[in-house]
């Protein structure tokens, strides 16, 4: 088939590659002059594993493109994606502009019959927008085509999506249009092979599926570190009690990890809108409030831990608790295998360590360069782990890399003015790091 991808981000890059790599030819479109150039010379604009190859060989077989020109890769294309950018409005609703506007030049450019499909995620209601956008546009130009408005949610995980896209736990459809349903079915075929997971709805369900997904996964994430900060008050384990919960086949282990809370372009934009959204409809979502402002307090606790331990030292009166001390910190983004810091945890710790008077290095295997267009020099890069802890009066672990796991420890007490380690990921041993000689402290571990 023949489509077209508006919007290079993290999703539209992803499907774009994908729809490519089964055999279809794709134009990916973005009004980013400098993204297309970089793409058009192989180079990536965000860090996903296995993309960059996937890219250079569905170019070099030309069956993927990358053009600015929307009204080209339209007339080319029987299905348009719309993939751009929904972010959070200071009310914390989700911005439709980019999407709306991405309509109308379909609607402009159209020839023909097109399917238009929302791969944003977007509030419930923005399919009927979506398709008054391209109605008008039709009307205004005195074109009379016929078109279908498909909403089609990303289940995405970054670090994974590859995988994910090509062997998905379900493809959602939201449409009324049983031709649009057996072309968009036809599409996803060969993702399909081994179980049919791809379910058809209506429009507005399939808008909702996507936000009630994320807000169910986010809710689990704060609920484990609620319990997490509980167990620490009466001195229970909580990867104890995670065990002692996931294994109930209601509830299962996923996204029952506790630690600094969650962060990306997903889980805080999308309870933001979800609750905004109930509340033009007069629903108060409490639970979700609850969830976001959890997830708020969470990122803190790290800090006041690492305040705490070094109370009982004296620093200059009227100064800073933390003037001097030199804090590593090994992680940045807001989950392995990514270079996205959007609405990290590690932004939050470190701006309190500053604010407290700490020095920072810090570490992290792809988002450095991100890092460095919020910090600015107020941090310093490092690009070896051991440098980090180098001279450090402690280390804090905020994102889980592989390579944090299970470092040498020997080493790291040599190298450290003195072994404290702060574990926002729980993912070390609280006994084995304290019988090597480390200060340990985690969440929710005794």
């Amino acid at each position: 088939m023949n489509i077209c991808v508006i919007g290079t981000g993290y999703v539209g890059l992803v499907a774009g590659t994908c729809f490519a790599d089964s055999g279809n030819d794709v134009i990916c479109v973005d009004i980013d002059e400098k993204k297309i150039e970089r793409l058009n010379k192989g180079e990536m604009p965000i860090y996903e594993p296995g993309l960059k190859e996937l890219i250079e060989r569905n170019v070099k077989d030309g069956r993927l493109k990358f053009t600015t020109d929307l009204s080209h890769a339209v007339k080319n294309s029987l299905i348009c994606f719309i993939a751009v950018g929904t972010p959070p409005g200071e009310d914390g609703s989700a911005d439709l502009k980019h999407v709306l506007d991405a309509a109308r030049r379909i609607g402009k450019a159209m020839d023909g019959y097109r399917i238009i499909v929302d791969k944003s995620t977007v509030p419930v209601g923005t399919g009927d927008k979506v398709m008054a956008a391209i109605q008008e546009e039709l009307k205004r130009q005195g074109k009379d085509y016929e078109f279908d408005v498909v909403s089609n949610p990303e289940f995405l995980k970054e670090g994974v999506a590859i995988d994910d896209f090509i062997k998905p736990d379900r493809v959602v459809i939201g449409t009324d249009s049983a031709h649009a349903a057996e072309i968009m079915k036809e599409l996803y075929s060969p993702f399909m092979r081994k179980t049919d997971r791809l379910i058809v709805m209506d429009i507005r369900s399939a808008e909702m599926t996507k936000y009630a997904a994320n807000a169910m996964l986010a809710t689990k994430i704060s609920f484990i570190n609620e319990m997490a900060n509980f167990c620490e008050l009466v001195g229970a384990d909580i990867d104890n009690v995670r065990k002692g919960i996931g294994t109930d086949s209601r509830i299962g282990f996923e996204f029952l990890f506790p630690g600094v809370g969650y962060g990306g372009s997903c889980f805080p934009k999308d309870v933001k809108a979800i609750v905004r959204t109930a509340s033009e409809y007069g629903c108060e979502m409490k639970i979700l409030k609850s969830v976001e402002d959890v997830n708020c307090r969470q990122k803190g606790v790290l800090v006041e831990k690492v305040i705490k331990h070094f109370s009982g030292q004296k620093t200059a009166r009227n100064l800073p608790p933390l003037t001097g001390k030199v804090i590593g910190v090994w992680g940045l983004s807001f989950k392995p295998k990514t270079d996205d810091m959007r609405e990290a945890p590690s932004i939050t710790i470190i701006n309190r360590l500053l604010d407290a008077g700490a020095v920072i290095k810090a570490h992290d295997p792809e988002a450095i360069d991100e890092a460095k267009k919020i910090f600015g020099s107020r941090i310093d890069y490092i690009k070896d782990n051991y440098e980090v802890v180098n001279g450090a009066d402690a280390i804090v672990v905020i994102t889980e890399w592989n390579e944090f796991r299970r470092p040498n420890f020997e080493k790291m007490k040599r190298l450290m003015k003195s072994p404290v380690i702060f574990d926002g990921r729980n993912i070390y041993d609280p006994k084995e790091m304290r019988s090597m000689g480390f200060t340990y402290y985690g969440v929710g571990r005794v």
